[in-house]
């Protein structure tokens, strides 16, 4: 009889690991479908540590500073009501190997990265001190400040004016794939 209780007792306490065990692997996997689901809004899942993902507006902001990441990417339509400013100097995918280069995602893609949907970020200004900044799809409503080379709008909109801070900035930039509805200008 005891030897009958010890081992239901075994085999209860053995139950109940695994149902515990079961249930934490199912959060990791909920947790890291989110995950997933959200970085493939900007890049595959090789560069998702790297990249920064949020809808808030402090989020926003922090991610596209100094102290921010390469890439910075929206998953829906965000009002920031202070002015950004895109600075510091990154390289592709975080990689100090890679080239100089910082991307703001305003879309979100499939697995086969084709775009499923863009969104817009508003704020008053957004002044852009990181080289090789890219605006990738979606649309900026604000104006924008260039104060680095090699500044690129890619099928993106920018809903306002554009100025950059010398001829030199605006030759290097590549505007051709993008639009901006307000005016485009050297500041005088």
């Amino acid at each position: 009889m005891i030897k009958t209780n010890k081992k239901r007792a075994l085999f209860l306490g053995a139950c109940a690991s695994l149902i515990i065990f079961a249930a934490g692997c199912g959060n990791n996997e909920d947790t890291a479908e989110k995950e997933s689901s959200a970085s493939s809004a900007v890049e595959s899942t090789e560069v998702v540590t790297t990249a920064s993902i949020s809808n808030d507006p402090a989020d926003v902001l922090a991610g596209l500073s100094e102290d921010g990441t390469w890439i910075y990417a929206i998953t829906d339509d965000v009002t920031v009501t202070d002015d950004i400013v895109v600075a510091g100097t990154f390289h592709d995918k975080g990689e100090e190997s890679g080239d100089v280069y910082r991307k703001l995602a305003l879309y979100a893609q499939d697995e086969d990265h084709k775009v499923t949907d863009e969104f817009t970020l508003t704020a008053p200004t957004m002044t852009v001190e990181s080289p090789n900044f890219k605006i990738q799809n979606g649309t900026f409503v604000g104006d924008v400040v260039v104060e680095a080379e090699g500044f690129e709008l890619a099928d993106s909109t920018i809903e306002g004016n554009l100025t950059f801070a010398t001829q030199e900035l605006m030759d290097s930039a590549v505007l051709d794939a993008g639009t901006v509805t307000g005016e485009t200008t050297v500041a005088e």
